[in-house]
Protein backbone atom coordinates (compact mmCIF):
# COMPACT_ATOMS: atom_id res chain seq x y z
CA UNK A 1 0.00 0.00 0.00
CA UNK A 2 2.88 2.26 1.10
CA UNK A 3 4.37 1.35 -2.02
CA UNK A 4 1.37 2.37 -4.32
CA UNK A 5 1.21 5.45 -2.71
CA UNK A 6 4.84 6.54 -3.14
CA UNK A 7 4.51 5.89 -6.67
CA UNK A 8 1.28 8.15 -7.22
CA UNK A 9 3.50 10.66 -5.26
CA UNK A 10 5.96 9.87 -7.44
CA UNK A 11 4.44 10.55 -10.57
CA UNK A 12 2.32 13.63 -9.25
CA UNK A 13 5.56 15.56 -8.73
CA UNK A 14 6.88 14.13 -12.55
CA UNK A 15 3.51 15.83 -13.84
CA UNK A 16 3.32 18.75 -11.95
CA UNK A 17 7.81 19.01 -12.98
CA UNK A 18 6.54 18.03 -16.93
CA UNK A 19 3.82 21.09 -16.19
CA UNK A 20 6.93 23.80 -14.71
CA UNK A 21 8.73 22.97 -18.03
CA UNK A 22 5.98 23.30 -20.49
CA UNK A 23 5.26 26.47 -18.93
CA UNK A 24 8.99 27.48 -18.78
CA UNK A 25 9.14 26.20 -22.61
CA UNK A 26 5.94 27.94 -23.72
CA UNK A 27 7.25 31.70 -21.95
CA UNK A 28 10.97 30.61 -23.80
CA UNK A 29 8.93 30.18 -27.24
CA UNK A 30 7.19 33.14 -26.68
CA UNK A 31 10.48 35.53 -25.72
CA UNK A 32 11.89 34.26 -28.65
CA UNK A 33 8.75 34.93 -31.20
CA UNK A 34 7.91 38.67 -32.29
CA UNK A 35 4.55 37.10 -33.64
CA UNK A 36 2.48 34.91 -31.30
CA UNK A 37 -1.28 34.28 -31.15
CA UNK A 38 -1.37 37.55 -28.71
CA UNK A 39 -0.19 39.83 -31.37
CA UNK A 40 -1.69 38.47 -34.15
CA UNK A 41 -4.60 40.40 -36.08
CA UNK A 42 -7.63 39.44 -35.11
CA UNK A 43 -8.86 39.60 -38.89
CA UNK A 44 -6.91 37.06 -39.75
CA UNK A 45 -7.59 34.73 -36.98
CA UNK A 46 -11.66 35.50 -37.46
CA UNK A 47 -11.11 33.95 -40.74
CA UNK A 48 -13.09 30.49 -41.29
CA UNK A 49 -13.35 28.51 -44.77
CA UNK A 50 -15.38 25.71 -43.61
CA UNK A 51 -14.91 23.48 -47.50
CA UNK A 52 -11.35 22.33 -45.78
CA UNK A 53 -12.03 23.16 -42.28
CA UNK A 54 -12.82 20.70 -39.13
CA UNK A 55 -14.69 17.69 -40.74
CA UNK A 56 -11.80 17.58 -43.96
CA UNK A 57 -8.63 17.84 -41.46
CA UNK A 58 -10.89 14.55 -39.75
CA UNK A 59 -10.96 13.02 -43.23
CA UNK A 60 -7.10 13.54 -43.93
CA UNK A 61 -6.57 11.70 -40.69
CA UNK A 62 -8.60 8.90 -41.08
CA UNK A 63 -7.62 8.44 -44.68
CA UNK A 64 -4.02 8.40 -43.05
CA UNK A 65 -5.53 5.65 -40.21
CA UNK A 66 -6.85 3.48 -43.12
CA UNK A 67 -3.66 3.38 -44.79
CA UNK A 68 -1.61 2.54 -41.69
CA UNK A 69 -4.39 -0.54 -41.22
CA UNK A 70 -6.68 1.02 -38.59
CA UNK A 71 -9.84 -0.62 -38.76
CA UNK A 72 -13.02 1.07 -39.75
CA UNK A 73 -16.50 0.22 -40.51
CA UNK A 74 -15.87 1.34 -44.26
CA UNK A 75 -12.71 1.39 -46.89
CA UNK A 76 -12.31 4.61 -47.78
CA UNK A 77 -12.91 8.31 -47.23
CA UNK A 78 -15.51 9.61 -49.73
CA UNK A 79 -14.84 13.15 -50.38
CA UNK A 80 -18.00 15.35 -51.34
CA UNK A 81 -17.00 18.14 -49.20
CA UNK A 82 -15.47 20.45 -52.44
CA UNK A 83 -15.93 20.99 -56.08
CA UNK A 84 -13.14 19.32 -57.21
CA UNK A 85 -14.16 17.62 -60.47
CA UNK A 86 -11.53 14.93 -61.43
CA UNK A 87 -11.02 14.36 -57.80
CA UNK A 88 -14.18 12.43 -58.06
CA UNK A 89 -13.82 10.93 -61.24
CA UNK A 90 -14.58 13.24 -63.99
CA UNK A 91 -11.88 13.08 -66.74
CA UNK A 92 -10.51 15.96 -68.53
CA UNK A 93 -11.80 17.17 -71.93
CA UNK A 94 -9.41 16.34 -74.05
CA UNK A 95 -8.72 19.33 -76.57
CA UNK A 96 -8.10 21.58 -73.22
CA UNK A 97 -5.31 18.89 -71.99
CA UNK A 98 -3.84 18.99 -75.56
CA UNK A 99 -3.61 22.68 -76.26
CA UNK A 100 -2.04 22.83 -72.86
CA UNK A 101 0.97 19.54 -73.15
CA UNK A 102 1.51 21.16 -76.80
CA UNK A 103 2.19 24.89 -74.63
CA UNK A 104 4.34 23.33 -71.94
CA UNK A 105 6.17 21.11 -73.93
CA UNK A 106 6.51 22.83 -77.93
CA UNK A 107 8.25 19.86 -79.20
CA UNK A 108 5.15 17.79 -79.04
CA UNK A 109 3.91 20.19 -82.17
CA UNK A 110 5.99 17.33 -84.65
CA UNK A 111 3.79 14.66 -83.59
CA UNK A 112 1.20 12.87 -84.97
CA UNK A 113 -0.52 12.46 -82.07
CA UNK A 114 -2.55 15.99 -81.76
CA UNK A 115 -4.90 16.71 -84.06
CA UNK A 116 -4.23 20.26 -86.33
CA UNK A 117 -6.52 22.27 -84.82
CA UNK A 118 -5.07 21.54 -81.09
CA UNK A 119 -1.52 22.48 -82.96
CA UNK A 120 -2.92 25.82 -84.50
CA UNK A 121 -4.34 26.95 -81.05
CA UNK A 122 -1.31 26.18 -79.33
CA UNK A 123 0.69 27.90 -81.83
CA UNK A 124 -1.24 30.91 -81.30
CA UNK A 125 -0.39 31.05 -77.58
CA UNK A 126 2.95 30.55 -77.86
CA UNK A 127 3.19 33.16 -80.02
CA UNK A 128 1.75 36.01 -77.69
CA UNK A 129 4.37 34.22 -74.97
CA UNK A 130 6.96 36.45 -74.25
CA UNK A 131 10.14 34.18 -76.02
CA UNK A 132 7.71 31.85 -77.28
CA UNK A 133 7.12 30.18 -73.88
CA UNK A 134 4.51 29.53 -70.84
CA UNK A 135 7.77 29.59 -68.47
CA UNK A 136 7.16 33.61 -69.53
CA UNK A 137 5.94 36.14 -67.56
CA UNK A 138 2.67 38.14 -69.11
CA UNK A 139 1.18 41.22 -68.79
CA UNK A 140 -0.75 41.55 -65.16
CA UNK A 141 -3.92 41.38 -66.45
CA UNK A 142 -3.42 38.34 -68.81
CA UNK A 143 -2.23 38.07 -72.45
CA UNK A 144 -4.05 39.91 -74.78
CA UNK A 145 -4.67 37.22 -77.17
CA UNK A 146 -6.53 35.08 -74.72
CA UNK A 147 -8.26 38.68 -73.36
CA UNK A 148 -9.96 39.27 -76.71
CA UNK A 149 -10.91 35.69 -76.75
CA UNK A 150 -12.81 36.34 -73.73
CA UNK A 151 -14.02 39.27 -75.66
CA UNK A 152 -15.55 37.26 -78.20
CA UNK A 153 -16.42 35.02 -76.14
CA UNK A 154 -18.68 37.17 -73.47
CA UNK A 155 -20.17 39.39 -77.04
CA UNK A 156 -21.80 35.80 -78.14
CA UNK A 157 -22.94 34.57 -74.65
CA UNK A 158 -24.67 38.33 -74.57
CA UNK A 159 -26.14 38.35 -77.60
CA UNK A 160 -23.78 40.67 -78.90
CA UNK A 161 -23.34 42.98 -76.31
CA UNK A 162 -19.73 44.46 -76.81
CA UNK A 163 -16.73 43.56 -74.11
CA UNK A 164 -13.77 45.35 -73.99
CA UNK A 165 -10.36 43.34 -73.81
CA UNK A 166 -9.26 45.77 -71.81
CA UNK A 167 -11.86 45.82 -69.14
CA UNK A 168 -10.79 41.69 -68.38
CA UNK A 169 -8.60 40.33 -65.91
CA UNK A 170 -7.14 36.45 -65.83
CA UNK A 171 -6.72 35.66 -62.55
CA UNK A 172 -5.30 32.72 -60.42
CA UNK A 173 -9.10 31.39 -60.40
CA UNK A 174 -11.99 33.77 -59.85
CA UNK A 175 -11.02 33.78 -55.84
CA UNK A 176 -8.00 36.11 -56.73
CA UNK A 177 -10.49 38.44 -58.60
CA UNK A 178 -13.00 38.30 -56.43
CA UNK A 179 -10.56 39.42 -53.71
CA UNK A 180 -9.04 42.40 -55.80
CA UNK A 181 -12.15 43.95 -56.74
CA UNK A 182 -13.57 43.54 -52.50
CA UNK A 183 -10.14 45.25 -51.74
CA UNK A 184 -10.80 47.73 -54.30
CA UNK A 185 -14.39 48.18 -52.17
CA UNK A 186 -12.22 49.16 -49.09
CA UNK A 187 -13.25 52.46 -47.02
CA UNK A 188 -10.22 54.50 -45.83
CA UNK A 189 -8.75 54.98 -41.90
CA UNK A 190 -11.61 56.48 -40.07
CA UNK A 191 -14.49 55.43 -42.35
CA UNK A 192 -17.04 53.49 -41.47
CA UNK A 193 -15.66 49.84 -42.57
CA UNK A 194 -17.41 48.95 -45.85
CA UNK A 195 -20.37 46.52 -45.76
CA UNK A 196 -20.54 44.03 -48.42
CA UNK A 197 -24.14 42.28 -48.58
CA UNK A 198 -23.85 38.21 -49.27
CA UNK A 199 -26.35 35.65 -49.37
CA UNK A 200 -26.77 33.29 -46.59
CA UNK A 201 -25.84 30.64 -47.08
CA UNK A 202 -22.75 32.02 -48.72
CA UNK A 203 -19.58 30.51 -50.13
CA UNK A 204 -17.37 31.56 -47.51
CA UNK A 205 -14.26 32.62 -49.41
CA UNK A 206 -16.60 35.99 -49.19
CA UNK A 207 -17.25 36.09 -45.16
CA UNK A 208 -13.29 35.37 -44.99
CA UNK A 209 -12.57 37.96 -46.88
CA UNK A 210 -14.68 40.17 -44.95
CA UNK A 211 -13.32 39.01 -41.64
CA UNK A 212 -9.80 39.23 -43.50
CA UNK A 213 -10.21 42.73 -44.55
CA UNK A 214 -11.71 43.90 -41.65
CA UNK A 215 -14.86 44.91 -43.13
CA UNK A 216 -18.55 43.92 -42.49
CA UNK A 217 -20.90 41.17 -43.64
CA UNK A 218 -24.28 42.43 -44.62
CA UNK A 219 -25.90 38.65 -44.54
CA UNK A 220 -29.30 38.85 -46.76
CA UNK A 221 -31.52 35.06 -46.36
CA UNK A 222 -32.61 33.48 -49.32
CA UNK A 223 -35.97 31.75 -49.21
CA UNK A 224 -35.29 28.14 -48.34
CA UNK A 225 -39.26 27.45 -48.89
CA UNK A 226 -39.21 29.64 -52.01
CA UNK A 227 -36.12 27.10 -53.89
CA UNK A 228 -33.91 29.55 -51.83
CA UNK A 229 -35.52 32.58 -54.02
CA UNK A 230 -34.08 36.17 -53.44
CA UNK A 231 -36.33 38.81 -52.18
CA UNK A 232 -35.68 42.48 -52.50
CA UNK A 233 -37.40 42.87 -49.56
CA UNK A 234 -35.12 41.30 -47.54
CA UNK A 235 -32.36 42.75 -49.40
CA UNK A 236 -33.96 46.31 -47.93
CA UNK A 237 -34.33 44.21 -44.60
CA UNK A 238 -30.09 43.50 -44.18
CA UNK A 239 -29.61 46.96 -45.71
CA UNK A 240 -31.14 48.88 -43.49
CA UNK A 241 -30.24 47.16 -40.30
CA UNK A 242 -26.76 47.59 -41.35
CA UNK A 243 -26.78 51.01 -41.81
CA UNK A 244 -25.33 52.09 -38.25
CA UNK A 245 -21.75 49.62 -38.21
CA UNK A 246 -20.74 50.01 -41.89
CA UNK A 247 -21.54 51.59 -45.20
CA UNK A 248 -22.52 49.03 -47.27
CA UNK A 249 -20.26 49.29 -50.91
CA UNK A 250 -21.09 46.25 -53.10
CA UNK A 251 -23.86 43.32 -53.26
CA UNK A 252 -22.53 39.91 -53.89
CA UNK A 253 -24.76 37.74 -56.25
CA UNK A 254 -23.69 33.95 -56.91
CA UNK A 255 -26.31 32.83 -59.57
CA UNK A 256 -26.31 30.02 -60.02
CA UNK A 257 -26.09 29.50 -56.24
CA UNK A 258 -23.33 27.77 -54.12
CA UNK A 259 -24.04 26.37 -52.09
CA UNK A 260 -27.93 26.17 -52.57
CA UNK A 261 -27.82 25.11 -56.52
CA UNK A 262 -30.40 27.99 -57.37
CA UNK A 263 -30.67 29.88 -60.72
CA UNK A 264 -32.34 33.53 -60.65
CA UNK A 265 -35.02 33.93 -63.27
CA UNK A 266 -34.43 37.01 -65.38
CA UNK A 267 -37.06 39.43 -63.57
CA UNK A 268 -35.98 38.45 -60.16
CA UNK A 269 -32.33 40.08 -61.75
CA UNK A 270 -33.97 42.85 -62.92
CA UNK A 271 -35.69 43.68 -59.45
CA UNK A 272 -32.22 43.43 -58.05
CA UNK A 273 -30.33 45.10 -60.23
CA UNK A 274 -33.09 48.42 -60.28
CA UNK A 275 -33.04 48.04 -56.15
CA UNK A 276 -29.10 48.25 -56.36
CA UNK A 277 -28.80 51.04 -58.59
CA UNK A 278 -31.46 52.42 -55.75
CA UNK A 279 -28.68 52.49 -52.91
CA UNK A 280 -25.59 52.87 -55.44
CA UNK A 281 -24.02 49.30 -55.14
CA UNK A 282 -21.28 47.78 -57.32
CA UNK A 283 -22.55 44.41 -58.23
CA UNK A 284 -20.31 41.88 -58.06
CA UNK A 285 -21.84 38.61 -59.85
CA UNK A 286 -20.18 35.54 -59.44
CA UNK A 287 -20.91 33.86 -62.37
CA UNK A 288 -18.65 30.97 -61.88
CA UNK A 289 -21.37 28.39 -62.50
CA UNK A 290 -22.76 29.11 -65.35
CA UNK A 291 -22.34 26.89 -67.95
CA UNK A 292 -24.34 24.22 -65.11
CA UNK A 293 -27.92 24.51 -65.24
CA UNK A 294 -29.95 22.06 -65.37
CA UNK A 295 -33.72 22.84 -64.64
CA UNK A 296 -36.15 22.71 -67.34
CA UNK A 297 -37.55 26.20 -68.22
CA UNK A 298 -34.25 27.93 -66.35
CA UNK A 299 -31.62 29.43 -68.22
CA UNK A 300 -28.61 31.79 -67.68
CA UNK A 301 -28.55 35.50 -67.89
CA UNK A 302 -25.38 37.26 -66.75
CA UNK A 303 -25.96 40.31 -65.16
CA UNK A 304 -24.15 42.71 -67.48
CA UNK A 305 -26.59 41.55 -70.65
CA UNK A 306 -30.00 42.39 -67.67
CA UNK A 307 -28.46 45.78 -67.06
CA UNK A 308 -27.55 46.27 -70.38
CA UNK A 309 -31.23 45.59 -71.62
CA UNK A 310 -33.07 47.81 -68.78
CA UNK A 311 -31.26 50.79 -70.47
CA UNK A 312 -30.17 53.82 -68.96
CA UNK A 313 -29.27 54.33 -65.99
CA UNK A 314 -29.26 51.25 -65.55
CA UNK A 315 -27.23 49.75 -68.41
CA UNK A 316 -24.29 52.20 -66.89
CA UNK A 317 -24.38 50.63 -63.50
CA UNK A 318 -20.75 49.62 -62.36
CA UNK A 319 -20.53 45.36 -62.12
CA UNK A 320 -17.76 43.03 -61.56
CA UNK A 321 -18.50 39.28 -63.14
CA UNK A 322 -16.56 36.20 -62.33
CA UNK A 323 -15.72 33.29 -64.54
CA UNK A 324 -13.67 30.00 -63.42
CA UNK A 325 -12.05 26.69 -65.61
CA UNK A 326 -12.70 24.87 -62.00
CA UNK A 327 -16.29 24.65 -62.63
CA UNK A 328 -18.45 24.48 -65.88
CA UNK A 329 -18.04 21.42 -67.78
CA UNK A 330 -14.24 21.57 -67.44
CA UNK A 331 -13.19 21.18 -63.92
CA UNK A 332 -10.12 22.23 -64.39
CA UNK A 333 -9.82 23.40 -60.57
CA UNK A 334 -5.61 22.67 -60.70
CA UNK A 335 -5.03 25.12 -63.92
CA UNK A 336 -5.95 27.80 -61.48
CA UNK A 337 -7.62 30.31 -64.13
CA UNK A 338 -9.81 32.55 -63.96
CA UNK A 339 -11.05 35.77 -65.43
CA UNK A 340 -13.18 38.92 -64.06
CA UNK A 341 -14.42 42.07 -66.20
CA UNK A 342 -15.50 45.06 -64.94
CA UNK A 343 -17.95 47.22 -66.35
CA UNK A 344 -18.19 51.06 -66.61
CA UNK A 345 -15.98 51.36 -64.12
CA UNK A 346 -14.26 54.75 -64.27
CA UNK A 347 -11.19 55.64 -66.40
CA UNK A 348 -8.83 56.91 -63.76
CA UNK A 349 -10.42 53.84 -60.63
CA UNK A 350 -9.62 51.46 -63.73
CA UNK A 351 -6.53 52.62 -63.92
CA UNK A 352 -5.54 52.30 -60.13
CA UNK A 353 -7.06 48.68 -60.36
CA UNK A 354 -4.34 48.06 -63.29
CA UNK A 355 -1.64 49.15 -60.79
CA UNK A 356 -2.92 46.90 -58.05
CA UNK A 357 -3.24 43.62 -60.29
CA UNK A 358 0.42 44.96 -61.31
CA UNK A 359 1.23 44.16 -57.95
CA UNK A 360 0.21 39.66 -58.32
CA UNK A 361 2.75 39.60 -61.75
CA UNK A 362 0.30 37.72 -63.53
CA UNK A 363 -1.57 34.49 -63.06
CA UNK A 364 -0.51 31.41 -64.03
CA UNK A 365 0.27 31.34 -67.69
CA UNK A 366 -0.51 27.43 -68.47
CA UNK A 367 -4.13 28.65 -66.59
CA UNK A 368 -4.23 31.27 -69.13
CA UNK A 369 -4.00 28.58 -72.06
CA UNK A 370 -6.42 27.00 -70.33
CA UNK A 371 -8.94 30.05 -70.45
CA UNK A 372 -8.48 30.70 -73.63
CA UNK A 373 -8.81 27.20 -74.98
CA UNK A 374 -12.61 27.11 -72.78
CA UNK A 375 -13.53 30.28 -73.96
CA UNK A 376 -12.56 29.73 -77.89
CA UNK A 377 -12.97 25.50 -78.00
CA UNK A 378 -13.19 23.78 -81.79
CA UNK A 379 -15.63 24.70 -83.97
CA UNK A 380 -18.07 22.91 -86.23
CA UNK A 381 -15.54 21.04 -88.97
CA UNK A 382 -12.58 21.24 -87.25
CA UNK A 383 -11.05 17.87 -86.41
CA UNK A 384 -11.73 18.02 -82.84
CA UNK A 385 -15.25 19.44 -82.77
CA UNK A 386 -17.07 16.22 -82.53
CA UNK A 387 -15.08 14.80 -79.36
CA UNK A 388 -15.24 17.72 -77.73
CA UNK A 389 -19.00 18.48 -77.88
CA UNK A 390 -19.52 14.98 -77.18
CA UNK A 391 -17.14 15.20 -74.04
CA UNK A 392 -18.77 18.43 -73.11
CA UNK A 393 -22.14 17.26 -73.49
CA UNK A 394 -21.61 14.06 -71.59
CA UNK A 395 -20.33 15.94 -68.70
CA UNK A 396 -22.90 18.39 -68.12
CA UNK A 397 -26.29 15.78 -68.88
CA UNK A 398 -24.45 13.54 -66.38
CA UNK A 399 -24.53 16.63 -63.81
CA UNK A 400 -27.86 17.29 -64.40
CA UNK A 401 -29.01 13.31 -64.00
CA UNK A 402 -27.05 13.32 -60.60
CA UNK A 403 -28.75 16.46 -59.52
CA UNK A 404 -31.72 14.85 -60.56
CA UNK A 405 -31.09 11.55 -58.43
CA UNK A 406 -29.44 13.58 -55.41
CA UNK A 407 -32.60 15.20 -54.92
CA UNK A 408 -35.01 12.38 -55.47
CA UNK A 409 -33.39 9.90 -52.98
CA UNK A 410 -32.48 12.91 -49.61
CA UNK A 411 -36.06 13.83 -49.99
CA UNK A 412 -37.06 10.34 -49.44
CA UNK A 413 -34.65 10.18 -46.20
CA UNK A 414 -36.87 10.87 -42.77
CA UNK A 415 -35.75 14.49 -41.49
CA UNK A 416 -34.17 15.18 -44.72
CA UNK A 417 -35.80 18.08 -46.84
CA UNK A 418 -33.89 18.98 -49.94
CA UNK A 419 -34.58 21.78 -52.86
CA UNK A 420 -34.22 20.47 -56.44
CA UNK A 421 -30.59 21.04 -57.99
CA UNK A 422 -31.18 23.83 -60.48
CA UNK A 423 -27.66 24.26 -61.30
CA UNK A 424 -24.00 24.05 -60.15
CA UNK A 425 -22.49 21.25 -58.20
CA UNK A 426 -24.12 20.90 -55.27
CA UNK A 427 -27.13 19.82 -53.13
CA UNK A 428 -27.95 21.90 -49.41
CA UNK A 429 -30.22 20.06 -47.45
CA UNK A 430 -32.01 20.68 -44.20
CA UNK A 431 -31.57 18.03 -41.65
CA UNK A 432 -33.28 17.31 -38.55
CA UNK A 433 -31.06 17.47 -35.31
CA UNK A 434 -32.74 16.38 -32.18
CA UNK A 435 -32.61 18.42 -28.87
CA UNK A 436 -30.47 16.33 -27.00
CA UNK A 437 -28.00 16.07 -30.12
CA UNK A 438 -28.04 20.03 -29.59
CA UNK A 439 -27.09 20.12 -26.16
CA UNK A 440 -24.55 18.28 -26.42
CA UNK A 441 -22.76 19.72 -29.29
CA UNK A 442 -23.09 22.52 -27.62
CA UNK A 443 -21.65 21.24 -24.36
CA UNK A 444 -18.34 20.39 -26.53
CA UNK A 445 -18.31 24.27 -28.06
CA UNK A 446 -19.29 22.94 -31.45
CA UNK A 447 -21.91 23.43 -33.89
CA UNK A 448 -24.90 20.93 -33.99
CA UNK A 449 -24.18 20.12 -38.17
CA UNK A 450 -20.47 20.31 -37.13
CA UNK A 451 -21.13 17.83 -34.67
CA UNK A 452 -23.54 15.65 -37.40
CA UNK A 453 -21.06 15.96 -39.90
CA UNK A 454 -18.28 14.71 -37.64
CA UNK A 455 -20.10 11.76 -36.79
CA UNK A 456 -20.84 11.23 -39.97
CA UNK A 457 -17.57 11.07 -41.69
CA UNK A 458 -16.35 9.01 -38.66
CA UNK A 459 -19.01 6.46 -39.02
CA UNK A 460 -19.75 6.19 -42.43
CA UNK A 461 -16.46 8.19 -44.18
CA UNK A 462 -18.85 10.05 -46.08
CA UNK A 463 -17.22 13.64 -45.89
CA UNK A 464 -19.37 16.80 -46.70
CA UNK A 465 -19.42 20.70 -45.01
CA UNK A 466 -21.90 21.48 -42.42
CA UNK A 467 -24.16 24.06 -43.03
CA UNK A 468 -22.65 26.94 -40.43
CA UNK A 469 -19.89 27.05 -42.72
CA UNK A 470 -21.86 28.75 -45.30
CA UNK A 471 -24.41 30.72 -42.48
CA UNK A 472 -28.08 29.57 -42.69
CA UNK A 473 -30.88 30.71 -41.08
CA UNK A 474 -30.68 30.69 -36.67
CA UNK A 475 -32.49 27.12 -35.77
CA UNK A 476 -31.62 25.10 -38.85
CA UNK A 477 -28.89 23.04 -39.75
CA UNK A 478 -28.07 22.12 -43.30
CA UNK A 479 -24.90 20.40 -44.88
CA UNK A 480 -23.57 20.87 -48.30
CA UNK A 481 -22.54 17.90 -50.89
CA UNK A 482 -21.13 17.49 -54.34
CA UNK A 483 -23.00 16.36 -57.00
CA UNK A 484 -19.60 15.39 -58.63
CA UNK A 485 -19.48 11.36 -58.06
CA UNK A 486 -20.33 8.40 -60.46
CA UNK A 487 -23.98 7.28 -60.40
CA UNK A 488 -22.94 4.62 -58.36
CA UNK A 489 -21.08 6.34 -56.05
CA UNK A 490 -23.81 8.69 -55.19
CA UNK A 491 -26.16 5.70 -54.77
CA UNK A 492 -23.66 4.01 -52.39
CA UNK A 493 -23.29 7.32 -50.32
CA UNK A 494 -26.61 8.35 -49.78
CA UNK A 495 -27.20 4.21 -49.07
CA UNK A 496 -25.09 4.88 -46.15
CA UNK A 497 -25.83 7.88 -45.69
CA UNK A 498 -29.42 7.57 -44.91
CA UNK A 499 -28.70 4.22 -42.38
CA UNK A 500 -26.47 6.75 -40.78
CA UNK A 501 -28.93 9.86 -40.40
CA UNK A 502 -31.82 7.10 -39.14
CA UNK A 503 -29.66 5.79 -36.50
CA UNK A 504 -28.54 9.18 -35.18
CA UNK A 505 -32.24 9.94 -34.61
CA UNK A 506 -32.82 7.27 -32.26
CA UNK A 507 -29.40 7.44 -31.09
CA UNK A 508 -30.68 11.01 -29.95
CA UNK A 509 -34.26 11.33 -29.29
Amino acid sequence: MVLVTSTRLTQTTACNNWGLKKEKVAEKMSNEHFLTMDNLSPAVKNVQYAVRGKVVIRAAEIEKELKNGVSKPFERVIRANIGDCHATGQKPITFLRQVMALCSYPALLDSKEFPEDAKAKARKMLAACAGGSVGSYTDSSGLEAVRKDIAEFIKRRDGGVEANPDNIFLTTGASAGIKIIMEMLLNGPGEKPSGFMIPIPQYPLYSATISEYSSENVGYYLDEDNNWGLDVKELERAYKESLNRCKPRAICIINPGNPTGQVLSLENMKEIIKWAYEKKLFILADEVYQDNVYAEGMKFHSFKKVAYELGEPYSKMEIASFYSTSKGFMGECGARAGYFEVVNMEPNVLAELKKLSSAQLCSSVLGQVCMGTVVDPPKPGEPSYELFIKEKNEVLSGLKEKGRLVTELLNKIEGVKCNPVQGAMYAFPQIKIPQRAIDHAKSLKIEPDMFYCLELIDQTGICVVPGSGFLQRPGTYHFRTTILPPVDQIKSLLAKFEKFHLNFLRQWS
